[in-house]
């Protein structure tokens, strides 16, 4: 029994699924995979079109579809929101975190950021063209839009770009309460694109929860990724740069 058992617990050890950082990223990569799937599954079938439909029509004026409930400036910050996850400002803010890890002499950190919105990118369109489900037809769209449905290429984009630099970032970070704080951040923002896109009718429900689902497990996969490299030291850890040390000159 020893003789099978061994090679999984040497695996288990490699991978330092005994430490609570990478067994806990990797779990997550797992569940919100799960997620996804299941997600995708019932919208294949139809069976999410009902619940769409009611939470669609229940944020809007049911005597003019038109008017999403609530005032004016709420529907004016919506538009605010969904720009945070436009290729545009993530594009910006992908090379901005990038210049920063350079100019910090953390190069390893930058390339690995690179790799994993790129990657997650790629991804997030494959999706786009497999499945092809149309947009939401019961309300009129208040922004435009160009490309299919599911996933919901904003919530999936910006939970890739936010989750991702914030759990790379949060990792370097030598301070905890600054790495809650950029976790934090990096969530609330993910949220606040995602439940745009739903208000301002341009999105299912269930095409942002598949969009959250899969740039979360994407993120996580990523953290663990890090965690892996940063212990053979092919990542800076926290403190850590790969700049040379500077000397003092007489």
């Amino acid at each position: 029994m020893n003789k099978y058992l061994a090679p999984i617990a040497n695996v288990w050890l490699r991978l330092r699924l005994n430490e609570i950082g990478p067994l806990v990223s990797l779990f997550a990569c797992g569940l919100f995979a799960w997620a996804f799937i299941a997600i995708a599954d019932e919208v294949t079938e139809g069976e999410t079109h009902e619940l769409d439909s009611a939470i669609l029509l229940a944020l809007r004026d049911p005597q003019n579809l038109a008017d999403p409930l609530g005032p004016s400036w709420l529907e004016e910050a919506a538009r605010d929101f969904t720009g945070l996850g436009g290729y545009a400002i993530l594009t910006l803010l992908t090379a901005a975190t990038i210049i920063y890890l350079l100019m910090a002499g953390k190069r390893a950190a930058a390339l690995l950021v690179f790799v994993s919105i790129v990657g997650g990118t790629l991804i997030s369109t494959g999706l786009k063209f497999g499945f092809e489900r149309p947009r939401p037809d019961l309300v009129p769209h208040a922004t435009r839009v160009y490309t299919a449905s599911f996933p919901s290429g904003h919530a999936m984009l910006s939970a890739i770009t936010y989750l991702t630099l914030g759990a790379l970032l949060a990792r370097i970070e030598k301070s905890r309460r600054i790495s809650a704080f950029i976790m934090s951040l990096a969530i609330i923002m993910t949220l606040l694109v995602g439940a745009s896109r739903v208000y301002l009718g341009v999105h299912w429900p269930s095409d942002v929860l598949a969009g959250w689902s899969v740039g979360a497990a994407w993120a996580a996969l990523c953290w663990f990724v890090a965690l892996q490299l940063q212990r053979k030291g092919q990542v800076e850890k926290p403190g850590e740069t790969s700049l040379p040390p500077k000397t003092n000159s007489a």
